[in-house]
């Protein structure tokens, strides 16, 4: 663990990240703010629960699960997550404990749209097996046709903040945009979204990108049935959660070139050395960085004190 200390400090945070936005850590400074190694394990964040004792946990990275939240002690009041997706605190044994779960919502959704197209656009064009090709020495030129996106249809799994942000661009692009969302209230969507039922949004769209949450409903929600009924040729992208896909059954339609994936969350992160998805066709890989600019950064952090600092202040 590294301390960083303030004069009187009488209280402290843990926080499961190697920083904080410098206007984040302002925010805390009456407080020993305390960061964890990124790769820290379940074990390593419980004993560092148990050595702090904190009032409040900000979760970028790890697994804060039961073992970790019992083992910081009654004084915790807060754990606030670094981000938007909550999967990797156990939100139950939090509720059980009185803690509440608070995610910085809105922090990185602009980041995370634009990676999304990025992706998109990336995978129409081959841009990285170009690039690659290229510097090998080959000029694919004449043998070489992309995707234009604009008359194609764009199907969203996920109608929040995020997936709505990814519709405006695609829209802007001349994308045909329709969207799955159980939850999604017809009445408030843009005019230029249609709502749709799952098979035939997997059945229609020539670009498909993920944004809904990991739950109980959504893991393993594109299996091998519906991977198979998409359109030959078609682009995936996963700038949401792992566990939406089975890896094996994505990595198998890759490598049959039944589909072209832009994937940037993994089932284990960092990707082990020798994964499959590593040597797949058609697949363009980024570490788990959609939500990782400087603005989305500094919004993640602050967002995160201020939700620290209402529970702690009594707001």
């Amino acid at each position: 663990m590294q301390a960083e200390q303030t004069e009187n400090c009488r209280q402290s945070i843990l926080v499961t990240a190697a920083s904080l936005h410098p206007d984040a850590v302002a925010m805390l400074s009456d407080y020993q703010l305390v960061y964890t190694d990124v790769r820290a394990t379940e074990a390593q964040l419980a004993e560092a629960a148990a050595q702090l004792r904190p009032v409040a946990i900000v979760v970028r990275y790890g697994n804060v699960s039961r073992k970790v939240i019992e083992a910081a002690g009654s004084q915790l009041r807060v754990i606030a997550k670094h981000g938007v997706g909550i999967d990797n605190i156990d939100s139950s044994a939090a509720k059980i404990n009185g803690i509440p779960v608070i995610p910085a919502l809105g922090s990185n959704s602009q980041a995370v749209a634009e990676h999304a197209v990025c992706l998109m656009m990336a995978c129409a064009r081959q841009v990285a097996s170009l690039d690659s090709r290229l510097r090998a020495g080959h000029w694919d030129k004449d043998n070489y046709a992309g995707l234009e996106l604009a008359g194609n249809v764009l199907g969203l799994i996920g109608g929040g903040s995020i997936g709505m942000k990814v519709a405006a661009i695609a829209n802007a692009i001349g994308m045909r945009v329709l969207l799955h969302d159980p939850y999604a209230n017809r009445s408030k969507l843009p005019d230029n979204v249609e709502l749709v039922e799952l098979v035939p949004l997997l059945r229609t769209a020539q670009v498909i990108s993920l944004h809904c949450p990991l739950t109980t409903e959504t893991k393993g929600l594109l299996n091998q049935e519906r991977l198979a009924m998409l359109k030959p040729g078609a682009i995936l992208v996963n700038t949401a959660r792992a566990g939406l896909f089975n890896e094996e059954d994505l990595v198998r339609a890759l490598n049959e070139g039944r589909v072209v994936a832009g994937l940037d969350c993994f089932d284990v992160e960092p990707l082990p050395l020798g994964s499959p998805l590593a040597s797949a066709r058609n697949c363009l890989l980024t570490p788990h960085i959609g939500g990782t600019t400087t603005a989305a950064f500094r919004a993640m952090g602050v967002g995160a004190a201020q939700n620290v600092l209402a529970v702690l202040n009594g707001q």
